[in-house]
């Protein structure tokens, strides 16, 4: 199923420019991590506003399409999640601090999508890159089960090639923020995830 309004959105990109996004000092060491958690505009925006964060850019990762496109991925098919690249400074933050970032921005309980999204493309899912990362991954995974004493249905897979996503998609929060903060509001992202961790900002 294709996103909630996805293409009015698209429609009114021009009609609700917002800012540019804003460019940020890049370290010397940097390190990547990839999330998948359903809408990858609001993803985005939660991981550009965590401290030591230096980029997050939306993608496609996971399937057996190579290049592929928003609407082949959407339709089905290719195997893809809508996924995030995260870009971060390990000496400001780390990857089991990112962990924390994804399990408050994801539903870890719905096995078909997230929020209003549903299908394969939008499940919520983690690709560690290294033995390391997995595991850390597994303990935060095990942690979330034990603290709600509830099966979580988000995947840990092994990271795979990571494809950007349309220029149209990349800061799409930031570039037109009213008719993301509408589709935000419509899918009920927001009061999901209050509901589930409490009141949170992202």
């Amino acid at each position: 199923m294709r996103r909630l309004f996805s293409v009015i959105s698209i429609l009114l990109l021009t009609a609700c420019a917002g800012a540019e996004p804003r460019e940020r000092p890049r370290p010397e060491i940097t390190a990547t991590a990839v999330f998948a958690a359903g809408c990858f505009w609001c993803v985005e925006q939660a991981f550009e506003q965590t401290p030591g964060v230096v980029e997050a850019v939306s993608g496609y990762t996971g399937g057996t399409t190579n290049n592929p496109t928003y609407e082949q991925v959407t339709r089905g098919g290719t195997g893809h999640y809508e996924a995030v690249r995260v870009v971060y400074d390990p000496a400001v933050i780390d990857y089991t601090q990112l962990l924390d970032v994804f399990w408050k921005n994801v539903d870890p309980f719905d096995a078909t999508g997230q929020f209003c999204d549903k299908g394969r493309s939008y499940l919520g899912a983690i690709f560690p890159a290294t033995p390391e990362e997995t595991a850390a991954a597994e303990a935060s995974k095990q942690a979330v089960a034990r603290q709600f004493n509830r099966a979580v249905e988000v995947r840990i897979l092994p990271a795979a090639r990571f494809y950007d996503a349309e220029t149209y998609h990349q800061d799409y929060y930031l570039k037109n923020p009213q008719t993301y903060a509408f589709y935000k509001w419509r899918c009920g992202r927001a009061q999901r995830l209050e509901a589930i961790w409490g009141p949170h900002e992202g």
